[in-house]
């Protein structure tokens, strides 16, 4: 069933409207015609604020589902990340989602999509991140050495 159009505090206006009208000698059915609703929302108000007072037609937060790690394990989560892959036995220091739920799996006996990992990340504030692609070969002193030598003198004539 959807979920009724407006505001938390709209719908319970509307339910207390409803309430008021059941108060002033209205039937159900006509109640429901002067707020929208079906007949049967007018009964179950009623019912609610009989049985609660205003409590039964306020509006309540919707908790939603409730998260599989708690927010102390969400932190342990985060220190184990900032140690890096390596020490979770990886062959590289890439986090991956896949490589991330092993590793709840693993730590919390807790198992995500990979897909979801991803907003569980960004709300602890990792974002992704592209690694640099090098040449494993790349020999940084020798880099260097060419900048310092042959590149910058070569770059001075063609200034002139």
């Amino acid at each position: 069933m959807p979920r009724p159009e407006g505001s938390p505090a709209e719908l319970e206006r509307r339910r207390l409207r409803a309430v008021k009208l059941l108060d002033e000698g209205y039937q159900p059915v006509e109640v429901a015609r002067m707020v929208g609703v079906d007949r049967r929302s007018v009964r179950r108000w009623k019912a609610a604020y009989r049985e609660e007072g205003i409590e039964g037609v306020a509006a309540v937060k919707a908790t939603g589902r409730p998260p599989k790690l708690e927010a102390e394990e969400r932190e342990q989560l985060a220190q184990i990340i900032l140690q890096g892959a390596r020490t979770e036995g990886f062959s590289t220091d890439l986090w991956t989602c896949p490589r991330v739920v092993r590793v709840i799996r693993k730590h919390f006996g807790v198992t995500y999509h990979p897909d979801h990992v991803g907003r569980i990340l960004h709300a602890l504030g990792f974002s992704p991140q592209k690694p640099q692609r090098r040449a494993a070969e790349r020999d940084e002193e020798a880099i260097a050495r060419w900048i310092r030598e042959d590149w910058a003198p070569a770059k001075k004539k063609s200034e002139r």
